[in-house]
This record gives C-alpha cells, sequence and structure tokens, in this order.
C-alpha cells in the first residue's frame, strides 16, 4: 500500500521531469494522485488537496477524453505551473508534518545527568598582544 506522503513524493518526481508542464500534471495525477482518497491526506493539507482536485477535474471532456484532460487542456500555462506549485507545497507541508512528528519524540542528551555541571565548563580565553 503506497502512502499519501509517497503518492506526494511522486507526483512531485514526475512534475520536475522536462515534458510540457500540462503532460506533466496529467501524469502525476493519473499516476500517483487519481486514486490517493481525501481523508488519507494529513488535515494540514486536505483544503489544498480538494482544490487540486477541483482543477484537476472540475471540467466536463470531450468524447475520449476524460475529465483530467479535459481540466488541464482548458488550464492557461500560468494555471497549470500554479497547481504544480500547489502540488510541490502540499508535499513540503507533509514532509514538514512527519519531520516535526518525528522529532517531537526523540529526547537529545547532551552530557551525562550523572556529572556535575562544572565539568562541562570551558575556561575563559585571554588575549594578549
Amino acid at each position: 500500500m503506497i502512502t499519501a506522503w509517497e503518492c506526494f513524493h511522486f507526483a512531485t518526481l514526475e512534475l520536475v521531469r522536462s515534458t510540457p508542464i500540462k503532460q506533466r500534471l496529467i501524469c502525476a495525477y493519473r499516476r500517483y494522485l487519481a486514486s490517493l482518497p481525501t481523508d488519507e491526506v494529513p488535515t494540514e493539507a486536505r483544503e489544498s488537496y480538494a482544490h487540486v482536485l477541483r482543477s484537476l477535474c472540475g471540467v466536463a471532456p470531450l468524447r475520449g477524453e476524460d475529465a483530467v484532460a479535459a481540466s488541464v487542456r482548458k488550464m492557461s500555462n500560468q494555471e497549470a505551473d500554479e497547481c504544480a506549485a500547489q502540488i510541490v507545497e502540499i508535499f513540503g507541508l507533509m514532509c514538514k508534518t512527519q519531520h516535526t512528528a518525528t522529532r517531537s519524540g526523540t529526547v537529545v542528551q547532551l552530557h551525562a545527568v550523572d556529572r556535575p555541571a562544572e565539568e562541562f565548563t570551558a575556561p575563559a580565553l585571554i588575549a594578549s598582544n
């Protein structure tokens, strides 16, 4: 089972390829985001993800195409850039959330507890000319 983080990671990698932006958006959505349920996306990113989905699936398709192809076809290059940037922003937010959750349970001990603090003081250096 691929996680939401992995879906956005792979979608972001798809977005940095050298193909035209609209093609990259369609591939990122179809390959990695289409099967991702909204409830698997972290709460902080759900509204942004819903906006991306509306942008990518909001246009009625013509015969022979799906809603994603129709929606992206109707986008300007600027709108496609903004949609891609929003996907990357969501991935960044997910990375930050995951990093914070991982760090919050970690305790780093900088010196031994059973030793007096005086052992760790450094003498002041005196400059002489």
